[in-house]
């Protein structure tokens, strides 16, 4: 992601169900089935009908009444004198009338007034954002951060993507992603997506120095909202902490971390990816304290294996003193079999 373009209209989009192109060709093909439809039915009877003109009805005059009776009621100068063509035109031509015109309605609608409506339908929705997750940046790591939030039961429609880039959002979009063109350094660019009322934020712009300054950006706006960036210079990790991020990855030192694992023995990395994994067979769990752990200490839990506890925004160990007595406010860590509901908030960072 980009941080050098000005901010276009700040509207959500969306992607419909059916691309515009597809859906009139669709229309306009149905349109003319259903007139080719009457035209035989008219050609097949056309002794029914009589001209006033010159008295002969031809292929052209079959045509012409065909047209003209789909979409009017007609000028006169030929019409059905018969009992069996006149019973033709009201049982079964009428309905295809009716048929062309609310084809003629709906595109009208799907092309005209629809446009205007989904541009209301997304102003609302955007006025009422509420415990959404941003992610910021839809490269390499913000797609993949898409897709691993996705396979762990979020709702597309519940995560919105900003970003620079056009094609970065058409991808978005196609997935069923609600996304905005902007420029996520700009605090309109973040109030837009109602950051301060999100679940979490999620920052992958690329490049170290732009995300930092999304990060502060996001923090000015939303002061207690979970953020998490991707940082790729473990010297800018301590800039992206002081910025306001409360995890900070860094994916080479992640894979760094794995490798390092692996050469003291064989199944630690495998635990590691095992624990970060969507199909792994564990996963780990942050939630509060319950009134009925409060004073157990932190080995003793019922729902997993208690591995950190949080306490006044200091870490604490399974193995330290303050572990031995849980308290009101704790937040605890856990390793919990997967399939266990997550918390809504992220693991911080290590």
């Amino acid at each position: 992601m980009r941080a050098r373009k000005p901010d276009h209209h700040l509207t959500l989009h969306r992607k419909g169900s059916t691309p515009p192109w597809l859906s009139l060709l669709l229309r306009v093909g149905l349109a003319f089935a259903l007139i080719g439809v009457a035209l035989g039915i008219f050609w097949f009877d056309r002794a029914g009908l009589r001209d006033n003109s010159d008295g002969a009805v031809s292929f052209a005059d079959v045509v012409y009444f065909t047209i003209i009776t789909i979409t009017s009621v007609g000028y006169g100068d030929i019409v059905p004198v018969s009992t069996q063509a006149r019973l033709i035109d009201s049982f079964l031509v009428t309905p295809i009338r009716l048929f062309v015109w609310l084809i003629f309605l709906g595109t009208a609608y799907d092309f005209l007034l629809k446009r205007v409506w989904e541009k209301w339908r997304m102003t609302v929705i955007q006025q009422k954002l509420t415990g959404h997750i941003v992610v910021i940046g839809y490269g390499t790591s913000g797609s993949e951060a898409v897709k691993e939030l996705i396979r762990r039961g979020a709702a597309p429609e519940s995560i919105v993507v900003i970003d620079d880039s056009q094609a970065a959002l058409d991808r978005a979009k196609d997935c069923g992603m609600t996304v905005i063109l902007a420029d996520a350094t700009r605090n309109a660019s973040l109030e837009a997506v109602k950051i301060a009322h999100a679940k979490a934020v999620i920052v992958a712009a690329g490049r170290d120095d732009t995300s930092i300054l999304i990060v502060l950006t996001a923090r000015r706006v939303a002061p207690s909202v979970s953020i998490s960036v991707i940082i790729r210079s473990a010297d800018n990790e301590p800039l992206a902490h002081q910025a306001g991020a409360d995890t900070v990855i860094n994916p080479a030192s992640f894979a760094g971390l794995l490798l390092a694992g692996s050469t003291h023995g064989p199944h630690i990395a495998d635990y590691m990816a095992d624990l970060a994994a969507s199909d792994g067979r564990v996963s780990l769990r942050e939630r509060a304290v319950t009134p009925d752990e409060i004073g157990r200490p932190l080995a003793a839990l019922a729902t997993g294996l208690g591995v950190r506890l949080y306490r006044n925004g200091d870490c604490h160990g399974f193995w330290e003193p303050e572990a031995k007595a849980l308290q009101a406010g704790d937040s605890l860590v856990e390793i919990v079999p997967r399939g266990e509901p997550r918390s809504d908030r992220p693991v911080a960072a290590a």
